[in-house]
């Protein structure tokens, strides 16, 4: 059974891994685990109010198949946790990495998308963070991009997102792309 950590922070936004949490545990049999900074409870955007899993100290690479970050104002309150030692160790463990909105700059920021196609809110956040070095090989577009086992995101995109980290894990069939189809069309507006 493939297992997936999603590491949360004060105030993450609660959409981006949402469907892909769903998927994952419901639809292809998943363990999904949250883990916090200290494994405390925390409250998402919305006013979700989790209780995690685990704290990150217990997120260690052999243990698990992806780390998946969501964005949230923790980076805009300058109070982000700093993922670039986490993220450098999945890495070097081949596991799936994947970031979305804000956590995009966050993988940006530990080096890991230097020499990888990927996407992100925008060019100019990447930039920001003094680590990054991959302007070359960033894409302004609007679905996910995938670069082997990392996956990026703007934080507009979690659907997108859920598909590219579940082929990333080498999950996305024809059972999952049913579910996440059957799930679009039953979702979208009508009129």
């Amino acid at each position: 059974m493939p297992k997936i950590a999603i590491a949360l922070q004060q105030d993450f936004a609660d959409w981006e891994p949402a469907l892909l949490m769903a998927a994952a545990r419901y639809y292809l049999n998943c363990e999904v685990l949250t883990a916090s900074p200290d494994g405390e409870s925390l409250t998402s955007m919305g006013g979700l109010k989790i209780s995690p899993d685990l704290s990150y100290d217990a997120l260690v690479p052999s243990d698990f198949d992806a780390l998946v970050i969501p964005g949230g104002y923790a980076w805009e309150k300058g109070k982000a946790f700093d993922f670039t030692p986490m993220l450098r160790a999945f890495v070097r463990e081949n596991k799936v990495v994947a970031g979305i909105c804000a956590a995009a700059s966050a993988l940006a920021e530990s080096g890991i998308l230097d020499g990888v196609d990927h996407t992100g809110n925008s060019l100019a956040s990447h930039q920001r963070q003094p680590g990054y070095h991959g302007s070359a090989f960033y894409r302004d577009q609007p679905q996910a991009v995938r670069a082997g086992k990392i996956v990026t995101a703007a934080g507009f995109a979690p659907d997108t997102f859920a598909i590219e980290v579940l082929k990333a894990l080498e999950l996305y069939g024809p059972e999952a792309e049913a579910e996440l189809s059957g799930f679009s069309a039953e979702h979208r507006g009508r009129a």
